[in-house]
Order: C-alpha cells, then structure tokens, then sequence
C-alpha cells in the first residue's frame, strides 16, 4: 500500500482541530526502514505571540491520538518514526494567512525571481494586502541590510507567489 500524503494531512487536521490546534506543516523524510513523519502543531489563538502557543502536553497529547489513528487506518505503511512539536520561534511562513497573523514581526525571505535584483530580504512584516506584502527594510541587521544593499526607511513590496521561503526572526 503505498503512502497517501493527503489522508494523512487529513486526519492530522482532523485530530488537531478537536484539540483548538493547528497543523502547520507536515514533513516525510527518509525512506525503508528509517522514515520519518513530522507535524509542526500551533495554537492559532496564540495571535503573534510565539512563546503563547502549543505546548508539550499538546505534543504529547496529539502524537498518542494521531499516532493511534494512523496505525488502527493503515495510514502510514511500514514502519516510521513520528515526531510532533512546535514550529519553533523561527517558525516557516507558508500560507497567506501566516503572513496576516503575523504582520508586525520580523522576518528574513527569499523570493523565487529577483526583485530590485535581490531574492534574500531581512525586514517587518509592515502589511499583507490583495497578495502583496510590504516590508520595512530599516529594521534588518546592519550586515543584512549592506548584503541587501537597504537604505534606512526604505521599503518594498513582493508579490505573495513570488515567495519562495519565508521565516519569522525570532525578537527576544
């Protein structure tokens, strides 16, 4: 039987949803006998608060019954190594939606095609409209902003679908 990416996806939203979580995003990596199945959970009411999410007790709580599910459906033939947790503070941006809850913070990003002849931006998150973002350059390093040759106050927008890789830069 040969691995549905999608069932899967499925139940683990399913299995989120009943707890107030949600999946972030899923990862199957290796092959054979060394496969591996990684959810990255989050509690959507945690707004822009990074340290205000999921927590170990959701982890563990979410891993016995997503776990069980997959194994009682077969969802996941073979064996494999689950491992559930948090996105981190540096968590992935994927979704236009992640991008509006998180207006306000830092990010770094790396477009698909050059814009301003750059792909790597370090900036705030300023605002996220009809598919566009605008970042604040002023607030990256003073190393990223030379590398992307930034001006103080400068701005710039990139369009949604041309994001390649977007994380949020942790503000401890």
């Amino acid at each position: 039987m040969a691995l549905d990416v999608e069932r899967v996806r499925e139940i683990a939203e399913r299995v989120a949803l009943s707890s107030g979580l949600e999946v972030v995003e899923i990862e199957f990596l290796g092959g054979g006998k060394a496969r591996m199945l990684r959810v990255f959970l989050d509690r959507p009411a945690a707004g822009t608060d990074p340290l205000a999410g999921v927590t170990h007790e959701d982890c563990a709580n979410f891993s016995r019954e997503f776990g069980t599910i997959l194994d009682v459906e077969d969802a996941m033939p073979g064996s494999y190594t689950l491992e559930v947790s948090s996105p981190g503070l540096d968590r992935k941006l994927v979704k236009a939606a992640d991008f509006t809850r998180f207006t306000g913070s830092r990010l770094k990003l790396t477009t698909r095609q050059p814009v301003d002849n750059n792909r790597h931006f370090e900036g705030r998150l300023e605002s996220f409209k009809d598919g566009r973002l605008t970042l604040d350059l002023s607030v990256a390093s003073h190393k990223s902003r030379k590398k992307m040759g930034a001006v103080a106050g400068e701005k710039i927008e990139i369009e949604f679908a041309n994001v390649e890789k977007a994380n949020l830069v942790p503000e401890i």
